[in-house]
């Protein structure tokens, strides 16, 4: 029986499943089927695998050849099962030798070169979970690849080589073809340097905000900036991520993967250390930002922005449902896309930050005599912002115009590596406290731990149970202004809140409420 079998990666979402490829060769007339599920680009990998083969030197075999994916019942997507098949066909043809378990994850391009594919890193990570630590990928996937702890990788940048290494006779292949890496991987090494981050000194006065920065920084807290059009609103967002501590191994792995799903360089070489951010512009689609697309949706800038910050300038100016979708993830940290061709789970624990003029023009700040906006206007704008939404944002801050005293003079402020130093002590209490929890940070932990375990005494939440009973904070508002009392006590290296610390955090919740 002329049967070769070999393995690849299917993903669906993020999650990665092994694919077992069987090719036969059989007795009829030539042709080439695909079988389990594939898409058109998969489709189109018959042609592709024929051509690189024969140019490689190890032609297909002229009769019928049928290559069959495993589990049929798993939609098959994109061209990284080419090599996989080729490898499949070429052992039932006898042409190689037994591959065992070595998993095949490359697209074929005709003249036989090796091309690399999307989402070689949650491959591969998917491989090695389920044992099969030997992966075979191209040679400018290898560097990405190599990033799973575990994983044998082998980088190759010709059919005819890779054929070689597996026992194809010699003496027909095109060992010569040696194609140069591509453009975009050489210019991505390790050799290009950073991005120098925004510093927090270069923010004139706002001493509230700044405050409020390092509070959502500390305890991963979602934040509201409302002010006028020139306040700093923008220059405190892009800020934030400066403020974070650096991603820890699976932190950073998680974030690395999601990147080269969605094929962005920075996932090339090395793992993203630091915080993502994202800045999608306010004419984006729900598709764009939530995730989605043709067949399986594919991840948008919230799960890009995961363990990282998503800002939102202009937010009353996004669609409206683009807002409301987002109270998925920020509850639950997990972004889950229903879509006819199957359902995608893509991770989106992000802090969000939204930025908001007080009224269309923007003008309506202080005594407002320069506002040309009705108060059914202003209204209509700020409702843009659904209450349930608002709800989930822990501190709502006003942002007011920067004085003449205040600005020019950036060098009498702190600098973000001194804040940052705050907020990583700030995280390690958390850590401490909540780990027998499972939790991280103080803007994870849900009530029943805020009213069981971790609970305060009756004069503390006084004001609390006040503010809950007076209708001004909903349940779900009185367990975020805990969690921000928490953090509180955090950075002031008290072991539990005050009632200092309660209406602190009352009135950094309720700040923007009176705009």
């Amino acid at each position: 029986m002329a049967l070769g079998r070999t393995y690849s990666v299917a993903l669906v979402g993020l999650n990665g499943y092994i694919v077992e490829v069987e090719a036969d060769i059989g007795q009829t007339l030539p042709a080439f089927i695909i079988l389990g599920l594939p898409d058109a680009s998969l489709n189109e990998a018959k042609e592709r695998i024929r051509s690189a083969a024969q140019n490689s030197g190890i032609p297909l075999s002229r009769r019928k050849i049928t290559a069959n994916l495993i589990p049929a019942s798993l939609p098959k997507r994109g061209s990284g099962f080419d090599l996989a098949i080729a490898m499949a066909a070429l052992l039932a043809s006898n042409d190689i030798r037994s591959t065992a378990r070595t998993v095949f994850i490359a697209e074929l391009g005709l003249d036989g070169r090796l091309r690399p594919v999307r989402g070689v890193l949650p491959a591969v990570m998917a491989a090695v979970r389920a044992g099969y630590a030997d992966i075979v990928v191209a040679q400018a996937n290898a560097a990405e690849a190599e990033l799973v702890p575990g994983a044998r990788v082998q980088g190759y940048a010709t059919l005819a080589r890779l054929a070689f290494d597996f026992g194809a006779d010699p003496q027909d292949l095109a060992l010569d073809f040696e194609p140069e890496l591509e453009d975009d991987v050489r210019e991505t090494g390790a050799g290009a340097l950073p991005a120098v981050p925004p510093d927090m000194r270069d923010v004139s006065g706002q001493g509230d905000a700044r405050r409020a920065l390092e509070v959502a920084a500390a305890g991963a807290h979602h934040l509201l900036l409302t002010g006028p059009p020139g306040a700093g609103k923008t220059m405190l967002a892009e800020r934030l991520p400066g403020l974070l501590p650096d991603l820890g191994d699976a932190e950073a792995m998680e974030v690395t993967a999601i990147h080269s799903l969605c094929s962005l360089t920075s996932a090339s070489l090395e793992l993203v250390r630091r915080p993502p951010y994202e800045n999608p512009h306010h004419t984006a689609t729900p598709a764009a930002i939530i995730g989605g697309g043709s067949g399986l949706p594919r991840p948008g800038a919230a799960s890009r922005a995961h363990r990282g910050v998503l800002f939102l300038d202009e937010a009353p100016e996004y669609e409206r449902r683009v807002l409301d979708a987002l109270r998925q993830p920020l509850e639950s940290g997990e972004l889950v896309l229903h879509r006819s061709a199957g359902t995608a789970a893509y991770p989106a624990r992000f802090q969000l930050v939204l930025a908001a003029n007080p009224c269309p023009c923007g003008k309506a700040t202080g005594k407002g005599v320069d506002c040309i906006c009705t108060p059914t206007m202003r209204r209509r704008y700020l409702a843009r912002m659904s209450g349930p939404l608002l709800d989930r944002v822990d501190i709502q801050l006003q942002v007011e115009r920067v004085s003449l005293a205040d600005f020019g003079q950036p060098a009498a402020e702190e600098d973000s590596a001194t804040i940052a130093a705050r907020v990583h002590a700030a995280r390690e209490r958390q850590l401490e406290r909540l780990l027998p929890f499972g939790m991280e940070t103080n803007a994870q932990v849900p009530g029943r731990v805020l009213r069981g375990a971790l609970r305060l005494g009756a004069p503390t939440t006084r004001i609390l149970d006040h503010a809950l009973e007076r209708g001004v904070l909903t349940a779900r508002g009185y367990d975020r202004v805990l969690r921000l009392s928490w953090t509180l006590a955090d950075l002031g290296r008290r072991d539990v809140p005050e009632a200092d610390d309660i209406g602190l955090a009352l009135s950094l919740r309720q700040a923007a409420v009176a705009v």
